[in-house]
Parts: C-alpha cells; sequence; structure tokens
C-alpha cells in the first residue's frame, strides 16, 4: 500500500514463518485423523466431544465433524444428564458457535448447528408456561444474536435466512408489522441491502394473504417508498428487483402506466442507468396485452431501449438482442 513502510524479511524469518505454519497444517491434519478415528469406532465420549470442540474451532467449514458431535450429544452426553444439564449443554454450544460466528459469519454449518441446539432444547419443570420457560428465554436470546450479527453485516444472506427461521420458530410470535418496521430501518440506512428488500417481500406477502395491510394507499405508499431507492442510487439492482416484485404481472393498467412514468422520469436525469432501461422494456410489454392498438409504436419503443442496452451493458448483449428478436417476432 501507499505510504506504509515495507520491512524486508530476512530468509531465516521466511524459513522459520513457513515452518510454524506447516507444523499447524501437520497439528490439524493429526487432529482431524484422530476425530474421524473415533467417529469410525462409534466413540460417543466426553473425550470425543473435546477434541471435535478443538478441531472446529479452527475449521469450523468441517461439516462432518457437526455430524459427528451432535451424535456424540445425542448418544453418548445427553441420555447420562438430567434435562437441565441437557439444557446447559446446549446453551454452551450456541455459546460457541456464537463466538465461531464472529470471526466466520457466512459459514452455513455454524448456522444449522444453532438451528439444531434450538430444536433440542428439553421442556423445563413444572406444567404450561414453566415448562415452555427455557425455551422462551434461548428463542429470545436468539433474535437477539442474529440482530447483533445483522449490525455487523446488514447483508449476510445466511443471518437473514436464520432470522426466518427464529421468526418462524419461536415459541413467542411477535407481529409481523414488527418485522416491516425493522425492515424498513435497515433499508434506509443501506438502499442496496437486497437482503432486508427480500425480507420486506415475504413479509408484506405473509400479510397480504392473511387480508392485512391492505389497501391502495398503504401500496402507493410502498411504491413511493421504493421510488426513493430507485431515485437515490438508479444503478443498484436491489430496489429495482424489488419494483419488479411489487408491480407483478402488470394486471393493474393504472398502476403500470404510472410506474412507466416515474421511471421515465427518472431516465431523463439518468439516461445510462440499464436497470432504467430494462424495467421500461419489461412494463410496457406487460403494457401491451392493456393496450393492443399501440402494440406496434410500444414494441418499437422498447426495440430503441434494447439498441441501447446493448450498447450500455455489452455483458448482456446476447440477452437484449433475444428479447428484441422476440418483440420483431410477436
Amino acid at each position: 500500500m501507499h505510504g506504509v513502510k515495507r520491512t524486508r524479511q530476512s530468509p531465516e524469518a521466511i524459513q522459520a514463518r513457513k515452518q510454524r505454519e506447516r507444523a499447524k497444517i501437520d497439528e490439524h491434519r493429526a487432529l482431524a485423523a484422530q476425530v474421524l478415528s473415533l467417529k469410525a469406532a462409534n466413540d460417543w465420549g466426553a473425550d470425543a466431544l473435546a477434541l471435535t470442540t478443538r478441531l472446529l474451532a479452527t475449521n469450523p467449514e468441517f461439516y462432518t465433524v457437526w455430524n459427528y458431535r451432535r451424535y456424540i450429544l445425542l448418544r453418548g452426553v445427553f441420555p447420562a444428564s438430567s434435562p437441565a444439564q441437557v439444557n446447559t449443554l446446549l446453551n454452551d454450544d450456541l455459546a460457541m458457535t456464537t463466538s465461531a460466528l464472529r470471526q466466520h459469519p457466512k459459514v452455513y454449518w455454524i448456522w444449522n448447528h444453532r438451528r439444531w441446539c434450538l430444536e433440542n432444547i428439553p421442556d423445563g419443570p413444572g406444567d404450561g408456561a414453566e415448562k415452555l420457560a427455557w425455551k422462551r428465554a434461548s428463542w429470545a436470546r436468539e433474535l437477539y444474536v442474529v440482530e447483533k450479527m445483522l449490525d455487523a453485516d446488514p447483508r449476510n444472506f445466511l443471518a437473514w435466512d436464520y432470522r426466518r427461521y427464529v421468526l418462524a420458530s419461536s415459541p413467542d410470535r411477535r407481529p409481523e408489522s414488527t418485522e416491516l418496521d425493522y425492515t424498513t430501518r435497515k433499508i434506509e440506512s443501506n438502499f442496496s441491502n437486497f437482503s432486508a428488500w427480500h425480507q420486506r417481500s415475504k413479509v408484506l406477502a405473509s400479510l397480504w394473504a392473511k387480508g392485512e395491510h391492505t389497501g391502495v394507499a398503504v401500496k402507493d405508499a410502498e411504491f413511493e417508498f421504493i421510488k426513493q431507492a430507485m431515485y437515490v442510487d438508479p444503478y443498484d439492482q436491489s430496489a429495482w428487483l424489488y419494483h419488479r416484485w411489487l408491480v407483478g404481472a402488470g394486471e393493474d393498467r393504472e398502476v403500470l402506466e404510472r410506474e412507466i412514468a416515474v421511471i421515465e422520469e427518472l431516465r431523463e436525469v439518468e439516461p445510462d442507468s440499464k436497470w432504467c432501461l430494462d424495467s421500461l422494456v419489461h412494463y410496457k410489454r406487460l403494457l401491451i396485452k392493456h393496450d393492443p392498438e399501440n402494440a406496434e409504436a410500444l414494441g418499437k419503443e422498447c426495440l430503441g431501449m434494447l439498441s441501447e442496452l446493448e450498447r450500455i451493458d455489452t455483458f448482456r448483449g446476447q440477452r437484449y438482442r433475444d428479447l428484441a428478436a422476440g418483440i420483431r417476432e410477436g
């Protein structure tokens, strides 16, 4: 890097570093061989569990070892433990994976093990709400953990997927309107957060299916919200893909014409935005079924924009030529 003074290492220092790296690799290979040997021998003991902890700390993507760890817990440790002890053991594993996720937030197998832990928390003592006490505490903490992960990386798609799992599985369901507010905050802090837009579409689709959060005013407000994102960064795909989802199959002609006008207005300011052009082609082709008398004129407009797209977005030139051929044939 510019301005950073480089320190030249001596041949001896380089050799020493290489020896340390080789030693770490040899140690890892020996530990992996030992763990896999215990697995082949169906060893479900506490010593084997401790070895999987050591191995996973250095290689959290070793999914075979995660599977082996779960077998040890299910077949060796849990049967000899009380429900309170099982709960403590699972909480220990949740703490272990929390630490691992700080270093490896996009390793699927860590998130997968957390799911398994939550699904195996035993019922507490007593009746009714008391029996659910341990589970409620764990699930509530889990939502807090995943929110912290999303604070660190708001676009971590594995964390978003896990969040959906937690919200759907928690014994204490929270209103979907609360989750809608959460996506609003995440999107307003970064309009290019595709995962937050995707989550928003899931929440809205669920609410609409239940007949909630409906009405023209609600959808108009959503279009206004997405318009802000499109105008802030007309070159980012996240908002455009959400806009296409919101428009849907183009059954509402009034919405189609209104949104076409919005995008054409933006195009005047950003003539080289491929997403403006691509969306206009898409929506004007949808408009043809509502306005067959102007099909030829709309088709010509689309062909002109596809020609522009070929110039702007050369990597997808064949796609635009194929679309143009379909318009000419249709």
